[in-house]
């Protein structure tokens, strides 16, 4: 008796360890769910069609951008979440391309809010503005950093971007990494400027590598809570490093995605796409899962916050179109 119960006190001890085993192995192979932003803004997408007579400045023939880019493209590209609302940043100096992108919007309610191109400094720019402004959809204008350097040195430019803060616009800085330090001198002169500096500034990502001077600049803005960094051209930083073999792993974004957290923070991060541009390192898929990975750890709060929550503020869209 003494030996069958030891036979199966062992039977019964072993098979409870392959099923604590067991119990191990499926707990480990169970992903934790990912946590999702309740909505989604992107904030930086770019609509042409070279088939109209006027053509287009940009892209150029013989790119692979070069063909017609509308909303419903938009709409129908394949996401990692749905993607229901987009902020338009105009890449064309053509004047008329603004109301281009405004008549879209009529048959478009995805368009929630269009970042214009206009020059200040020029004779009719102030008349354009009143021109375009008096759409609700008009958020502001782009301005390349190479104009900033030499505007502001220029009274008239700098009361033209006074007047885009009288109005309650914003501007949208495009530039290399040195577009963060002109955006710290707009600050100054113009205090009550909305300011978004896109694609992080443009600089090239390269891991664990930080630029130190990026990463200074950066940090001189830190204070400065009119200035909004836009999460976009991630991919494409990459692509500048490793142009064959552009990661999709958030390990190798992190770095760079650290040093904005920590001193821009949460409040001040926006996402963006910069599609079609980005779809030459990275589909859209892979640059939305990038950051939405970075964020798991962050809470829903700031989910939200990034893809969301801040454009409201930084381009004062009135309505998603699901509400």
């Amino acid at each position: 008796m003494e030996a069958i119960n030891r036979r199966t006190f062992l039977k019964s001890a072993s098979a409870s360890v392959v099923a604590a085993q067991s119990a191990i192995s499926l707990s480990a192979d169970k992903k934790s769910p990912i946590n999702l932003p309740a909505k989604v803004v992107d904030t930086h997408t770019h609509f042409y069609d070279p088939t109209r007579p006027e053509g287009v400045p940009w892209p150029s023939k013989g790119s692979s951008l070069y063909r017609t880019v509308l909303p419903k493209d938009f709409v129908a590209l394949k996401k990692y979440q749905p993607v229901n609302a987009t902020v338009v940043v105009e890449a064309s100096k053509l004047v008329e391309d603004n109301q281009w992108i405004l008549d879209l919007v009529k048959e478009n309610p995805v368009i929630i809010g269009f970042v214009g191109r206009l020059t200040p400094g020029e004779a009719m720019f102030r008349t354009h503005l009143k021109r375009f402004s008096k759409n609700p959809i008009f958020k502001g204008i782009r301005v390349n950093h190479h104009l900033i350097q030499s505007g502001l040195s220029q009274p008239r430019f700098v009361d033209d971007l006074k007047m885009l803060a009288d109005l309650g616009l914003q501007v949208d800085l495009n530039g290399p990494p040195a577009t963060l330090e002109s955006a710290r001198r707009v600050t100054k002169l113009v205090p009550d400027l909305r300011i978004v500096v896109d694609h992080i500034g443009n600089v090239v990502i390269k891991g664990d590598e930080i630029d130190p001077k990026w990463k200074q600049a950066l940090e001189s803005l830190s204070d400065q809570k009119q200035v909004y960094i836009k999460i976009s051209a991630l991919v494409e930083g990459a692509s500048r490093h490793r142009p064959n073999n552009v990661p999709s792993d958030v390990a190798y974004y992190r770095p760079t995605l650290d040093v904005i957290w920590n001193q821009i923070g949460v409040d001040r991060m926006i996402f963006g796409s910069n599609w079609p541009v980005s779809e030459r390192a990275a589909d859209y898929v892979t640059l939305q899962k990038i950051l939405v990975d970075y964020l798991q750890d962050k809470g829903q709060s700031a989910l939200d916050k990034v893809f969301w929550k801040n454009s409201k503020l930084a381009y004062r869209w009135d309505r998603y179109p699901e509400e």
